[in-house]
């Protein structure tokens, strides 16, 4: 799905939602998200520019549906590596529509490309790879990767899933950011069909996503989730609405635990140069910071 980069005053002003369902008697399955004020969280934590809002935007909506295909505590983490200036970006997604992400270098921005739209392709590259860590809750997480083929991201998650987990899908991605940076709308859909669809039936699918408008602007036009998803397939039952919304991990709990695991050697030396430290969560750009007289409580919890 293409991004534009045109400006509109109204700003939608709803809870971002999730929906999972299927259609054609159970042959397909369905999730549509509208993620406007996660992505736009993001944007202000990051202060992310366009061109990086909408590489991220894109990769946290995936995410978002991603984490909607599992269950209980599971979670996933989803890594975008191209060669492209934007560096890495990563979302981690659970069960229970938390999301949270980052973009190496938030402050890249690049002229539109030759459709008039964001360059996400030219920000995010197009040779790489996309790796996603499932964490199953058994010994070992699962992993899963395949290339960058566009850049664009959502045919890039299309390939992700036909390769790497062998399920004909169609990914459908879009952010709109506002002339101030900030995201007017965000938003995806993820078809994936199962075992039992006719070629007539697979033909009619193709033919529709071929001829669906923007992610951007169905929502524009205030489609709900279920009509843009009735857009490309016919019979959608859903079974599932849930709120997606930001939460980060991070705690001063946890950072002082990362702090100790450093053990009193290193603790030492950054008491001796620095006084202090400062921690940064790359996921949520809250700052943590110690002053020598923490740090030194720190020391004396070390192999506790």
């Amino acid at each position: 799905m293409t991004t534009s980069n045109e400006s509109t005053s109204v700003k939608e002003e709803r809870v971002d939602t999730l929906v999972r369902g299927t259609a054609l008697n159970g042959k397909v399955r369905v999730f549509a998200v509208r993620t406007t004020h996660l992505v736009d969280e993001l944007q202000h934590r990051h202060q992310t520019y366009p061109t990086a809002t909408a590489a991220l935007g894109r990769t946290v909506t995936a995410a978002a549906m991603m984490g909607a295909m599992m269950k209980g505590e599971e979670k996933l983490t989803v890594q975008v590596k191209g060669e492209g200036p934007l560096g890495q970006i990563v979302a981690d997604a659970n069960a229970k529509g938390e999301v949270r992400g980052y973009v190496t270098h938030p402050q890249v921005h690049l002229a539109s490309n030759n459709q008039g739209k964001l360059d996400v392709a030219g920000a995010v590259g197009r040779d790489g790879f996309i790796h996603v860590t499932k964490d199953l809750g058994l010994k070992e997480p699962y992993r899963g990767s395949s290339p960058i083929i566009s850049g664009e991201l959502g045919e890039d998650f299309t390939y992700y899933f036909a390769t790497s987990e062998q399920t004909p899908s169609a990914v459908g991605l879009g952010v709109l950011v506002d002339v101030d940076n900030t995201v007017i709308h965000a938003g995806g859909f993820i078809i994936q069909l199962l075992p039992g669809l006719s070629d007539e039936e697979i033909g009619k699918i193709e033919q529709s996503l071929s001829a669906l408008p923007p992610i951007t602007s169905l929502l524009s036009q205030g489609l709900e989730l279920e009509e843009m998803l009735s857009w490309v397939v016919d019979d959608v039952q859903i079974m599932e609405h849930m709120p997606i919304v930001f939460r980060c991990q991070c705690s001063q709990e946890r950072v002082e635990q990362t702090l100790i695991s450093l053990g009193k050697q290193e603790l030492q030396a950054i008491i001796e140069e620095e006084g202090q430290a400062e921690v940064m969560c790359h996921f949520c750009n809250e700052a943590y910071t110690f002053n020598r007289e923490k740090l030194q409580e720190l020391v004396a919890q070390v192999n506790k």
